[in-house]
């Protein structure tokens, strides 16, 4: 394989930009594992007195995860996120006013390998979510094991991610005073197996607990689809029946994370490596779907409204393809 290196000529802007990506993939595939040698460590250290007082802490600090979490507008708003939006750039984009009275689940779609415009658009302040839309708070939700990682947990939790269990989400949309977003990525970690370029493949059939829990708690239902969001990375080949998808799928049942074996560019070459291409992630925030409380939905219910969803986010993929590149024949399918 011919090695593409990067020229020794580029801005120092681009170089920056670059840092502050390697600093977000580190984040998110070794952060949570040098956090945990970290304690392990201190706790073995001559300093083992703070290592179980932090454990001590974690336990009294153990279900702020699921009730809204603990965000810095300080760490939201680092300097870092903005090379780090410009890398690709991350834009988001809003097609109608969203009322601040009402709490709302937003569908994100499609996972992707790291969930890149979920994380810029939802956990920083770099597309201007607060100006974009006043009066509402995201949370973007994440596995819960992440959040069993001392210090890391504190890391997340300060850029408005919470635990994706049930109960998480349910304290976020069900705030009397309203104004409280739910981010799902819908697909969940089995969807990021299919992240690559051109995938428009998306797990919704199935899906459906977060139409329950919009039914229970009343929360308006908003598609949102994330151009860009497949092409960051490439992919081995992992079709469904072949060896390696067996064992993805089998890791992801046993561990709960997906494991996808994705591959890109690297930090002074652009032929391999961990780094995401550059590309364009333009975020689009669809219109919502309002939603009538219902404490006990019937399967009709979720039936109906799971319909008008997928209608919804196929609406926000069609209006705006052509303007993101994708071809007109091109369309979503779902699983």
């Amino acid at each position: 394989m011919k090695i593409q290196f990067a020229p020794l000529n580029v801005p120092l802007h681009r170089r920056l930009q670059t840092v502050a990506v390697v600093q977000w993939v580190f984040s998110f595939i070794a952060l949570a594992q040098c956090c945990l040698a970290a304690f392990v460590l201190l706790c073995l250290s001559d300093w083992w007195i703070l290592g179980a007082l932090y454990a001590g802490w974690l336990y009294l600090d153990r279900d702020t995860p699921v009730t809204g979490g603990r965000r810095s507008q300080w760490v939201k708003n680092w300097t870092v996120w903005r090379y780090f939006r410009d890398y690709f750039p991350i834009s988001l984009v809003k097609t109608v006013d969203l009322d601040p009275s009402h709490n709302y689940i937003f569908g994100f779609h499609p996972h992707g390998v790291l969930v890149a415009g979920g994380f810029g658009n939802f956990c920083t302040e770099i597309s201007g979510f607060s100006t974009l839309f006043p009066g509402l708070t995201p949370y973007l939700l994440m596995l819960p094991f992440w959040f069993r990682v001392p210090f890391f947990r504190d890391y997340i939790m300060s850029g408005g991610l919470v635990s994706s269990e049930k109960a998480s989400a349910s304290y976020i949309i069900s705030r009397p005073e309203g104004g409280h977003v739910a981010v799902v990525a819908v697909g969940g970690a089995p969807e990021s197996l299919d992240a690559r370029p051109g995938e428009l493949t998306l797990q919704m059939l199935q899906r459906k607990g977060f139409i329950k829990l919009a039914l229970k708690h009343g929360a308006w239902l908003v598609p949102v689809f994330s151009f860009g969001e497949n092409e960051l990375f490439d992919q081995m080949e992992n079709p469904r029946g072949s060896a390696l998808r067996r064992m993805q799928d089998r890791l992801q049942r046993i561990l709960g994370v997906a494991l996808p074996l994705f591959h890109a560019r690297g930090v002074f070459q652009y032929s391999f490596g961990v780094l995401p291409y550059r590309k364009p992630i333009s975020t689009i925030v669809g219109r919502p779907i309002p939603v009538v409380q219902t404490p006990s939905p019937s399967n009709e219910d979720i039936e109906n409204l799971h319909k008008l969803y997928i209608e919804g986010l196929t609406q926000v993929f069609e209006e705006n393809k052509a303007n993101y590149g994708v071809a007109e024949d091109k369309h979503l399918k779902f699983i």
